[in-house]
C-alpha cells in the first residue's frame, strides 16, 4: 500500500503534486513494462503456451538463460550477451521479487524523475542499472549463476533520492521493531538500507540468491551522479512529507 501525501509549499511540494498528478510517465512505464513482461512470460504461470509440469519448468529455465545476464559467458564478447545486462532489467523471477521492486520504483521513482526530466531519467535508470549489474558479473566472472531482475537500477534512484531529498519523510516498516509503522527522513531509512545491503554483499557468494553487490554499486552510482550532476544546491532540505509507503529496507 503507498500513500501519497500533498507538501505545502516548496520544491519538494511541487514536485510531489506533479508526480501524483502523471507527471513521471517514465516511471509509470517502466512499471507497466516490467508488470507486462512478467504476465507473458513462462514465469507469471499465467500464459497457457508454455504449458505446465516439465515443460514450463523448461520454458523458464530457457528464458533465464535467453534475457539473464550470465557473468561467465558476459566476458565472450557476443552481441547477445552484451546486450543481457539491459534487458535482464525487465525480468523478475517470481511474483514477491517483481512486487517488491515495483513498490520502490513507484515510491521513490517519480520524484526523482520530476527532479530529473524524462529523457535524463530514463537514460539514468537504464545506464546506472546495466552499470550494477556489469559490475556483478565483473566480480563473479566464473559464475554460470543467471541474474535478473531491477533492483541494481531501484537502488540507483534510491541513491539519487538519497542527495537530492534528504529530508523527505518516508513511513517504513522495521521487523525488529515489531513492523510498527514508523517515519523517518529519507537519509537514515536509505542509508539504513545501504549498510544492510553492504553487510549481505560481505557475506554473499556467487551461487542462487540476491545480488546485494548490485544494489550497493546500483545505489552509490546513483547517489554520485546526483552529486556530480546537480551540485548542492539542486539538494531539496525541506524536512516535510514528501513521500509515504510501506516499505522493508
Amino acid at each position: 500500500m503507498i500513500e501519497r501525501r500533498a507538501v505545502t509549499g516548496g520544491l519538494t511540494g511541487r514536485l510531489l503534486r506533479a508526480a501524483t498528478a502523471g507527471g513521471a510517465p517514465v516511471t509509470y512505464a517502466l512499471i507497466g513494462l516490467c508488470c507486462a513482461i512478467f504476465l507473458i512470460s513462462p514465469l507469471s504461470g499465467f500464459n497457457p503456451t508454455y504449458g505446465t509440469a516439465d515443460n514450463l519448468l523448461a520454458a523458464q529455465a530457457g528464458y533465464f538463460e535467453r534475457w539473464g545476464v550470465i557473468p561467465a559467458e558476459l566476458w565472450g564478447g557476443s552481441a547477445h550477451a552484451l546486450l543481457t545486462p539491459l534487458t535482464a532489467l525487465f525480468v523478475h523471477g517470481s511474483w514477491l521479487h517483481l512486487l517488491g521492486n515495483m513498490l520502490f520504483l513507484y515510491v521513490f521513482g517519480a520524484m526523482a524523475e520530476e527532479r530529473m526530466g524524462r529523457a535524463e531519467f530514463a537514460f539514468f535508470y537504464l545506464g546506472c542499472g546495466y552499470l550494477a549489474l556489469l559490475a556483478y558479473a565483473a566480480a563473479h566472472a566464473d559464475s554460470d549463476q543467471t541474474l535478473v531482475g531491477a533492483s541494481g537500477a531501484i537502488s540507483a534512484v534510491l541513491g539519487a533520492f538519497l542527495y537530492l531529498f534528504p529530508r523527505a519523510r518516508v513511513t517504513s516498516l522495521f521487523p525488529f521493531l515489531l513492523f510498527l509503522p514508523l517515519r523517518f527522513p529519507a537519509w537514515i531509512v536509505l542509508i539504513f538500507w545501504f549498510v544492510l545491503q553492504w553487510m549481505a554483499a560481505q557475506g554473499a557468494g556467487s551461487g542462487p540468491g540476491v545480488a546485494y553487490l548490485a544494489h550497493v554499486v546500483g545505489f552509490a552510482t546513483g547517489f554520485l551522479y546526483a552529486w556530480g550532476r546537480y551540485g548542492r544546491g539542486a539538494r531539496v532540505k525541506t524536512p516535510a512529507t514528501a513521500t509515504e509507503g510501506e516499505s522493508q529496507p
